[in-house]
C-alpha cells in the first residue's frame, strides 16, 4: 500500500513538473483559458480510461473501446436524426456501448478467449457496423439542447469537466467501497484464489468489460455533442490513450492494482503533454512518437516495480 501511494505521489509530482516545464517553455500554457481547455479536451479520454481501468484491474485488456465509442455515437446520431427524444437517444447510445462491452466480457469469461483476441475482434466488428450504419458518412445537425451537453459552461467551467468529475467520484466509490470493487481487485490479483474464495469470477469479469463499454458510450455522447456530428471514424487510437492513462496512473497491466485517482492523474498528464506539444508547434507526427515513448516508459516502470517487489 505504501509503495502504491508512493507511486501515486510520484505521478502527481510528474504532472506538476510537466506543468512547470511547459510554463517555462511557453507563457501561454499557464493561463486560465488554456488550463480549462486542457480539462475540457481531457474529459472524454479520461472517461474512456476509467472504464479501461475496471478491465485492467480485473486482469484483462480492452482494445475495442475506440470502435465501441464510434458505434455508440453513430447509433445515438441516427436516433437523434430520426426524431427520437434526446434522453431516449442518449440511453440507446449507452445501451449499445454497454452491450458491446458485455459481449467482450462474455467472450473472455465464458468463451475462454484471450482478452486481446476477443476485444480485437470487437474492435473490427464495431467499427464495421458503425461504417455500415452511417454508410461511411458522418451524421450531423443536432438540436442546440443536445450540443449544450458539451458546449455549455457552469461558472466558466466546461460541462464535460463536471461529467468527468462525477464519473470518477462514482468509479472511485465503486472500486474502493463496494463488494464488486473488492472482487475486481481480487480477480486481477489471483483469479484462482478469488474463485476458491467464492467470488463469481465470470460474472464480475463480464461486468468489468460492461463498465468499459458503458464509459465508451458516455464518451460518445459528449464527443458527438462537441463535434455536432457522429463520426464512424471517431475514437481511433483512443484505446492506446486509455491504456496509457491507466498505466501512467499506477494501474498494473497484470491486474489487481491501481486507483481511479491515479488514472485521472495519468489522463491529465496525457492531456497536458498533448496540449504543451501543440503550443510548442510540435508536428502531429512527432507527437505520436512522444506519446508512444511515454507509453513504453510507463510499461517499463510498471515492470520494474513488479520485479523490485518480487
Amino acid at each position: 500500500m505504501l509503495r502504491h501511494r508512493g507511486r501515486q505521489v510520484g505521478t502527481v509530482a510528474g504532472l506538476v513538473a510537466l506543468c512547470v516545464g511547459l510554463w517555462i517553455l511557453t507563457p501561454h500554457f499557464l493561463t486560465v483559458s488554456n488550463l480549462l481547455n486542457v480539462l475540457d479536451q481531457t474529459a472524454i479520454n479520461a472517461i474512456v480510461a476509467v472504464g479501461m481501468t475496471f478491465v485492467i484491474v480485473s486482469g484483462g485488456i480492452d482494445l475495442s473501446v475506440g470502435s465501441v465509442l464510434a458505434l455508440s455515437g453513430i447509433v445515438l446520431g441516427n436516433a437523434l436524426a430520426a426524431g427520437m427524444p434526446m434522453p431516449a437517444a442518449i440511453a440507446l447510445g449507452l445501451v449499445v456501448g454497454t452491450a458491446c462491452g458485455t459481449i467482450n466480457g462474455a467472450l473472455v469469461s465464458w468463451g475462454r478467449l484471450p482478452p486481446f483476441i476477443a476485444t480485437l475482434g470487437m474492435m473490427s466488428v464495431a467499427r464495421g457496423v458503425a461504417l455500415m450504419l452511417a454508410e461511411g458518412r458522418p451524421v450531423s445537425g443536432f438540436d442546440e439542447g443536445f450540443r449544450m451537453l458539451a458546449t455549455s459552461r457552469v461558472a466558466g467551467v466546461p460541462a464535460p469537466v463536471f461529467v468527468m468529475i462525477a464519473i470518477y467520484a462514482i468509479a472511485h466509490a465503486v472500486l474502493s467501497r463496494t463488494v464488486f470493487g473488492r472482487a475486481t481487485f481480487a480477480i486481477g490479483g489471483n483469479e484462482e484464489a478469488a474463485r476458491l474464495s467464492g467470488v463469481a469470477v465470470r460474472f464480475h469479469k463480464t461486468c468489468a468489460y460492461g463498465v468499459a463499454g458503458l464509459m465508451s458510450g458516455a464518451a460518445a455522447v459528449l464527443l458527438t455533442a462537441r463535434l455536432n456530428s457522429a463520426q464512424p471514424t471517431a475514437g481511433i487510437m483512443y484505446e492506446l490513450d486509455a491504456i496509457a492513462a491507466a498505466v501512467i496512473g499506477g494501474v498494473s497491466l497484470t491486474g489487481g492494482e491501481g486507483s481511479v485517482v491515479g488514472v485521472l492523474t495519468g489522463a491529465l498528464i496525457m492531456g497536458v503533454l498533448r496540449n504543451g506539444l501543440n503550443l510548442l508547434n510540435v508536428s502531429s507526427f512527432f507527437q505520436q512518437v512522444v506519446i508512444g515513448a511515454v507509453i513504453i516508459g510507463a510499461v517499463f516502470m510498471d515492470t520494474w516495480f513488479k520485479r523490485r517487489r518480487q
